[in-house]
């Protein structure tokens, strides 16, 4: 059995395992049952070890796998293939706290998996702030613009996301013209110096929202 915990709801997440840790496990064995990995410092031998562990006086053991978003590619390779027939004396728990718009591992992994959703707050990153941009609402793309500032994002990044977001979706190709020559306009802007980056960004999305405008 897979499941699938997707959200930021630690508390409810947290209730949800110890639910089937109740199920499956009794107290005099818990402890040897269970194994709790991080997908930042798990490699595919280790994670490969600890699915083929036996259960301690049970019939069946947990493995839990915390933060599954940032798993590396062999191992969600390995996963996407792991579900589809999985070991049957395991019980798999990936728990990812958010994941990418259309993200390709989810939707490989939904049909052989169950899946439960916990409150998810919106990520914030270019593909927010793109799909903003197409809501013409400058006000609500500026404060997305200086909350990735603030957390960090660099201008290159954001420049990047957005060019790769409009690359994916042109649907007329005149504005996306029109989009990527004031996406240049500030980039030079802002590695000739002739601009502060913030002051450039702020600058390409009026100009962005502008655009849009009938």
């Amino acid at each position: 059995m897979v499941y699938l915990f997707v959200g930021q709801d630690i508390p409810s997440k947290e209730q949800q395992l110890q639910k089937i840790k109740e199920e499956i496990l009794s107290r005099d064995t818990a402890e040897f049952n269970q194994d709790t990995l991080y997908a930042k410092e798990l490699g595919l031998k280790h994670l490969q070890e600890h699915l083929l562990f036996f259960p301690f006086k049970e019939k069946k053991r947990i493995v839990v796998i915390k933060g599954a978003q940032n798993l590396s590619e062999d191992l969600k390779a390995f996963l996407c293939a792991y579900v589809k027939k999985p070991l049957a004396e395991i019980v798999l728990v990936l728990d990812i706290e958010y994941h990418e718009y259309r993200d390709d591992f989810i939707r490989k992994l939904s049909p052989f998996v169950k899946t439960i959703q916990f409150k998810e707050e919106p990520r914030i990153d270019t593909f927010t702030l793109s799909r903003t941009l197409e809501l013409k609402n400058a006000g609500n793309a500026l404060r997305l613009l200086h909350q990735l500032l603030d957390k960090g994002e660099k201008p290159e990044r954001i420049l990047g996301g957005l060019r790769y977001a409009w690359e994916q979706n042109i649907a007329n190709p005149q504005e996306a013209k029109r989009r990527f020559k004031l996406l240049l306009n500030c980039d030079i802007d802002i590695k000739t110096g002739r601009l502060k980056a913030d002051f450039a960004l702020e600058k390409l999305i009026i100009s962005l929202c502008a655009l849009a405008k009938p």
